[in-house]
């Protein structure tokens, strides 16, 4: 392992917001998505990252950020983070932004892995207990459902660390039609990494494109327009659009410490399968040694199939464990390693 590199493992920040946006005739207006694009400059500023592709649908808007991913919906904002970026400060202006638009925040969500460098974050993420004290300032007082936990595993390394707040009591909690996998993968395969180095120096939205068609990663979810991009000397990125549901994956391929995420959204109405193919689908793209997979409002049929799925993979299921949380509702989070480990 090396000393120091890279930081893949993201940092992710949800939030939901209430208010009026329809118009006078009863018409869905876009409230988040008037944000202009000089006010999420400021919000990615004080993040510490930047915007290099976008792409929009009548649903959302989609970026992709110089260290992951910003998604935009009309009542919701998802920020995700690598890197050393310091992505709870987006909080402030998230919240003074939406409130110049007459929303007010309803939910907050913040989840991550062990970081591979923790010594490397900067404030708030020193560590989890600094990152919690920080939302609990930032937060109005009226979201007062809160929760924060470290969910544990069998694996040192991996432990998922979730903190949720809401300002409505668990039983009037609104119904939620989806629900979100968020899968981690580190040690991956090497002939595959190699595939995420750029060639002839070439980076931006071409080399994303190659990249995406070379690894298979297009056939994921063929459905979904893709919006990628290949970083200098290597690394990728990638928000996948479709419909109203997004996906997205992010590849840090350096040896000793490579890493790749996928996230993408299910509906509670799809038939189990199709989410579980293409879990299976975007693991197989990496061939990762070790996987670890957290499911929020997931039913108990999915997240059993998704540990069925890894096993034709040479993943074996190592450890298994489930908590409610204020807003998010029931979050599960399993871990895998290559069978033949002990």
């Amino acid at each position: 392992m090396a000393v120091s590199g890279f930081e893949g493992f993201e940092k992710r920040l949800e939030l939901h917001f209430f208010g009026d946006i329809d118009d006078d005739d009863g018409n869905n207006m876009l409230g988040l998505r008037l944000l202009d694009f000089e006010s999420l400059e400021q919000v990615l500023l004080a993040v510490q990252c930047t915007v290099v592709s976008a792409v929009g649908n009548p649903f959302f808007d989609a970026y992709v950020l110089s260290e992951s991913s910003l998604f935009v919906y009309p009542t919701k904002i998802i920020i995700k983070t690598c890197g050393t970026t310091q992505l709870l400060k987006s909080i402030p202006p998230l919240i003074h932004f939406a409130n110049n638009l007459g929303l007010s925040l309803q939910t907050c969500s913040y989840t991550r892995g062990n970081f591979i460098f923790p010594k490397s974050q900067p404030f708030p993420h020193t560590s989890f207990q600094e990152e919690v004290i920080y939302i609990e300032h930032n937060i109005p007082n009226n979201l007062c459902y809160r929760k924060a936990s470290v969910m544990p595993s069998k694996l040192p390394s991996h432990s998922w660390h979730v903190f949720t707040a809401t300002l409505l009591p668990p039983l009037k909690s609104p119904h939620h039609a989806t629900f979100t996998v968020e899968v981690c993968m580190t040690e991956l395969d090497r002939l595959i990494a190699r595939k995420f180095f750029s060639r002839d120096s070439k980076t931006g939205d071409l080399a994303g494109r190659d990249m995406t068609e070379l690894t298979g990663i297009d056939t994921i979810n063929a459905g979904a327009f893709i919006c990628d991009f290949a970083f200098d000397p290597c690394g990728y990125s990638m928000n996948g659009i479709d419909g109203d549901r997004y996906s997205t994956i992010h590849v840090t391929p350096e040896d000793g410490f490579s890493y790749a995420s996928f996230e993408c959204v299910g509906s509670v109405y799809d038939d189990p399968d199709d989410i579980v193919e293409i879990l299976k689908k975007a693991v197989r793209v990496f061939m990762p040694a070790t996987v670890s997979i957290s499911t929020t409002r997931c039913s108990r049929e999915v997240w059993t199939k998704m540990a069925r799925a890894l096993q034709p993979l040479g993943l074996k299921c190592r450890s298994f464990v489930m908590d409610e949380f204020p807003a998010a509702g029931t979050i599960s989070y399993q871990t895998f390693t290559a069978a033949h480990r002990k």
